[in-house]
């Protein structure tokens, strides 16, 4: 006896619903701390060599698609993305089974109009970060909080916030490629959309 197989059909109308509800995921995510897209794990380059680490994905374009977030300017993280002005981003979403990989150009926003609205409106428990005195990354002796003792457990007053606005750096994302995975028992669908809206199917 033979079994019937039925195989699903997937057209690229599909595909360009799937990275729309994508897209709408990612603009949710960046008021909602749960769920699973608000943090990304970012990778650059540092002497030929990868390096991954997790951001909070602090704001997104939908047209062109564009994502931002915050870093301490004299994290290791900046100047590499300094010397190399391409990056590569990786959403998960596990509940889903949903995974989005995109490579990006770089505007780094540092000491400008850009970055004085953005750090305007940001809170100052967040503003308190940037006044550490180590620089990110740094070999300490022994633990060392790297918030100004006196805000340990409160904010910074407003006017002493400001010290932290020359280690303030607001990243934009440019995305060149979007590569997404949506894992299924009957077959996986992958594809990708590149920055000219063409849409291409992927071997999973």
């Amino acid at each position: 006896m033979l079994l019937r197989m039925t195989i699903k059909k997937i057209q690229k109308s599909d595909l360009l619903a799937i990275y729309k509800r994508e897209k709408k995921h990612l603009i949710g995510a960046v008021k909602e701390g749960n769920s699973a897209y608000h943090i990304f794990s970012l990778s650059t380059i540092n002497n030929q060599q990868p390096e991954s680490r997790m951001v909070v994905l602090r704001k997104v374009n939908e047209s062109p698609l564009q994502l931002f977030f915050n870093l301490d300017a004299r994290s290791p993280k900046s100047k590499q993305l300094k010397n190399n002005k391409f990056c590569s981003t990786l959403f998960y979403d596990q509940s889903r089974r949903i995974q989005m990989r995109m490579k990006c150009s770089i505007d780094i926003h540092y000491n400008n109009d850009v970055t004085q609205r953005v750090w305007n409106n940001t809170a100052l428990q967040s503003r308190k970060c940037y006044m550490g005195q180590y620089n990110p990354s740094s070999i300490l002796n022994k633990w060392h909080p790297n918030v100004p003792l006196q805000y340990i457990d409160k904010d910074p007053t407003k006017e002493d916030s400001e010290q932290g606005y020359k280690n303030f750096m607001h990243i934009q994302l440019n995305i060149v490629k979007t590569d997404i995975l949506e894992l299924h028992y009957d077959g996986h669908v992958r594809f990708q959309v590149l920055d000219n809206h063409e849409i291409n199917f992927l071997s999973a």
